[in-house]
């Protein structure tokens, strides 16, 4: 009996203790995975810029990585561990759009796949930072 009564107060525990956290590093507690973000903004080399209405990314615990890059479609492999993910090559569609957008889009792109990024949750606000200190800022998507 001792056994099953250490495990379901290790549960309870575990539930109340992941609604106390709202910033900081990810965690188990905070998960990135099975959340439709729509990205906001990326800085690259200091400079920020606005994403396109359309720029959305989703990573799904069976690490499949889809969504938009501003203007086309992509799709890939994701590895989440703690607060580090790692996206693989990008696979796109290859639709034409004004430079600004393709400008954002080719930035986007390279932030999200030159190495591991570090994942950083605030106020349901995520930020993801590559190791030369880019940035991609999302917030969750509204039509979840």
């Amino acid at each position: 009996m001792t056994p099953l009564l250490a495990a379901v107060l290790l549960l309870l525990t575990l539930a109340c203790g992941g609604r106390q956290e709202d910033s900081g590093p990810v965690s188990v507690r905070q998960s990135v995975t099975g959340v439709d973000w729509r990205v906001d903004s990326i800085t690259v080399g200091g400079a920020s810029q606005h994403a396109p209405a359309a720029a959305r990314l989703r990573i799904d615990e069976d690490g499949k990585a889809a969504g938009n890059l501003g203007c086309n479609r992509f799709s890939a492999r994701a590895t989440v561990r703690g607060d580090r993910i790692t996206i693989g090559d990008l696979r796109t569609t290859r639709m034409a759009c004004g430079q600004a957008r393709m400008d954002f889009e080719r930035a986007l792109a390279r932030t999200l796949t030159t190495g591991t990024l570090v994942a950083r949750l605030d106020a349901g606000k995520l930020t993801l930072t590559d190791g030369d200190g880019n940035r991609v800022h999302l917030s969750r998507d509204g039509t979840e």
